[in-house]
């Protein structure tokens, strides 16, 4: 009980320090943020999931923090989290990651992200059933 909410008052504080970008580019300040946010995604929080996926995805480095990223990523869309399940439609989509483009998959994770209120997941979906019928 006490380790998890030492766990959650870290991740509040790393989340809050996170903007501050002249402690982010302390790599002392990046390696206990990194820390928190992937002690907090392996805990199960489905924010820290998908904010440390967004991370990882985006900003990591090699192949290995990208794969773990968009697991984090698709972890999250499963819970519920809307930026998570539209963040995996685009990676679907574009085909990343050694896998080809898989437009059926995408629009299986835009309909996640449109059912979690993502605004422009609907659109997405749209676009894709445009394209679809035009070819």
């Amino acid at each position: 009980m006490f380790l998890r909410l030492k766990a959650r008052a870290s991740y509040w504080l790393a989340r809050r320090l996170f903007h501050w970008s002249w402690f982010v580019r302390q790599p002392r300040g990046w390696r206990w943020l990194e820390g928190q946010f992937a002690r907090m995604a392996n805990l199960g929080d489905v924010g820290a999931q998908s904010f440390y996926g967004h991370i990882l995805t985006f900003r990591g480095v090699g192949w290995g923090a990208r794969e773990e990223g968009v697991r984090l990523l698709r972890l999250a869309a499963l819970a519920g989290d809307g930026k998570a399940a539209y963040q995996v439609g685009v990676i679907s989509l574009a085909g990343t990651l050694g896998k080809l483009p898989d437009p059926v998959e995408a629009a299986r994770w835009w309909g996640m992200a449109a059912k979690a209120g993502h605004p422009l997941a609907e659109l997405k979906l749209k676009e894709l059933s445009a394209r679809d019928s035009t070819q």
